[in-house]
């Protein structure tokens, strides 16, 4: 284990010096560069970053952890993930860029023609960012204190340091080049395992297929079919098999892809490229490369979820390898031998059941609990701060542009120079930096739970007003605002009753509304945000002539009536 602390240091820290040379070479000397990177970022370069800044630490950490515990259910994450971005490049990109502005609550203070409008959407713009955010420095302090061997508030405020330096710094062009190098160190560190445990389970060296093999032990035994026997052995369902109802996972599956679609830190990407043209190659090449690890995802869950099964149920507590050692002193996993046979005893039933297993721990362990080279358990570690950090640095610079741009420079101060603006940008990314960073230290019990459910907040609230924004000239902003506090607040409220048990005691699935749970309730929510929004339009005033001619030339391409004739 001591070669694989040396080799965490040397990558880790190699990969930090990479990400602070990139800050210092890049940084922003005006709000154009701050906020988008100055628009001059190449499709290729726009697209890895967009993967960086979208997969975070839940698609590295605890994705393929949510999998390996759900099974089929988890795939409604791959598909609403994936599918969101497949949403966000054909309807909203190309036409957010054409109207290039900085921020998602520029446009809806633009295009409602309101100052009300502007701020009820930096307040969504908050919640959904600072949600997401805690999650993100709490996966920070967790890397750390697994593999830096520090306490986890020490590995959060190393990490608010690092990101602090080049959000700070470089704004969101010293951001786009660090998150290509992030996204370069997070996507090799997640294929690299994967590939090797491929090879060593089934002889298949492209995980995605070895997922479906044969074992290499000769056996002729499917994977798949062997996870199933293990999982139904100790009484937990087959792997294979879904529990949840169709029109749950149907909410959850839409709730995501809207929730993406209208995830702030995201969207802002894409006012980061010269052309409209580019806005649409940047979210195809950014598929492309969220696909490679969205589809191994999948296999790391089921080699992961095989080799933990294998490797400690029924066996001497006393002879478990290091790794188990090594994780039990983060608490991230526990055993208690509650029959004293000093055995472990991993099974469904939560009476004999004496192992607890954090999933976020899945990805992370897997090198060890496969037994892998020593440089490889350092690599998983540097992908994983890496995956951490570049989502934190995206959201920090929405909140802090939300704060500078949207609420100091368009509401209360409008006479606010270039300078005073980027100075007051820069402090309020400091000011996030540091809430996140408590956040990370001190999680309110909901952190875990919120952060899934940041996406459905962002398809409650902004997902409507973007969507009516470009294609429904005759939207007002009575309606806009209306549906936004309408969805947000009614996500709000069955978060707080549903997930989080803050109002009365947590009920029971069987009193969830329409069967829906609180991950798939933003579906809910955004209809109530489109029905609402339409009801007060109708009531309501007429929208300004230049504002309908405004959102027509949006969605009229560019180059139109430039083709020569033939």
């Amino acid at each position: 284990m001591a070669d694989a602390q040396v080799w965490t240091y040397v990558l880790v820290l190699l990969s930090f010096g990479l990400y602070i040379g990139i800050a210092i070479w890049s940084r922003a000397s005006s709000t154009k560069e701050f906020y988008v990177a100055g628009g001059g970022v190449s499709p290729l370069a726009n697209g890895m970053a967009t993967a960086a800044d979208w997969m975070s630490a839940a698609s590295f950490i605890s994705m393929a952890g949510i999998i390996s515990f759900a099974g089929y259910d988890g795939s409604v994450y791959l598909m609403g993930w994936t599918g969101g971005y497949v949403l966000l490049a054909l309807l909203l990109a190309p036409y957010l860029r054409k109207f290039g502005k900085f921020t998602v609550p520029d446009f809806i203070g633009e295009r409602y023609y309101s100052k009300t409008a502007r701020i009820v959407a930096v307040f969504c713009a908050l919640i959904v960012s600072f949600t997401y955010v805690a999650g993100q420095m709490r996966g920070v302090g967790i890397v750390f204190s697994r593999y830096l061997e520090v306490d986890i508030e020490t590995g959060v405020i190393l990490g608010m340091v690092i990101v602090l330096f080049y959000a700070v710094l470089g704004g969101m062009k010293g951001i786009t080049y660090t998150q290509v190098a992030q996204y370069c160190v997070l996507i090799f560190a997640f294929m690299v395992p994967a590939i090797f445990i491929s090879i060593q389970m089934t002889g298949n060296p492209i995980p995605q297929l070895g997922m479906g093999d044969t074992l290499s032990d000769g056996s002729g035994t499917y994977l798949l079919d062997k996870l199933d026997g293990l999982s139904t052995e100790l009484g937990f369902a087959a792997y294979t098999d879904g529990s949840k109802s169709i029109a749950d996972v149907f909410a959850i599956t839409l709730a995501l892809m809207a929730g993406t679609a209208g995830l702030p830190h995201v969207i802002v990407r894409f006012f980061t490229v010269k052309r409209v043209r580019d806005a649409r190659k940047s979210a195809g090449l950014a598929l492309l490369f969220i696909a490679i690890l969205y589809t191994t995802a999948p296999a790391v869950a089921v080699f992961a979820r095989t080799n933990l099964i294998e490797t400690v149920s029924g066996e001497e507590y006393d002879n478990m390898p290091q790794w188990f050692k090594n994780w039990e002193a983060t608490g991230l996993i526990s055993h208690t031998d509650k029959n004293g046979d000093g055995k472990i005893q991993y099974v469904a039933d939560a009476k004999t059941n004496e192992l607890t297993v954090d999933r976020d721990i899945m990805v992370l362990a897997n090198p060890e609990i496969a037994n892998l080279p020593a440089w490889v358990i350092g690599l998983i570690a540097a992908g994983g701060l890496a995956a951490a950090l570049s989502t934190a640095a995206g959201l920090l610079l929405v909140i802090s542009s939300s704060v500078s741009h949207d609420l100091i420079k368009n509401v209360l101060k409008p006479d606010l120079t270039e300078k005073g603006e980027l100075w007051a940008a820069r402090i309020s990314a400091a000011g996030a930096v540091i809430v996140a960073g408590y956040f990370g230290i001190n999680p309110p019990g909901f952190v875990a739970a919120v952060v899934a459910l940041a996406f459905g907040l962002a398809a409650a609230s902004f997902f409507p007003a973007i969507i009516l924004g470009i294609f429904y000239k005759k939207m007002n902003s009575s309606g806009a605002i209306a549906g936004m506090l309408a969805g947000i607040s009614l996500m709000l409220f069955y978060m707080a009753k549903f997930k989080l048990g803050w109002i009365g005691e947590l009920p029971s699935k069987e009193e969830w509304w329409f069967g829906i749970s609180p991950e798939g309730f933003g579906t809910i929510a955004m209809l109530v945000n489109f029905v609402v929004a339409l009801l007060v339009n109708r009531f309501t005033e007429e929208v300004p002539k230049e504002v309908q001619d405004m959102v027509e030339n949006i969605r009229i391409p560019s180059g139109v009536g430039q083709a020569v004739e033939h």
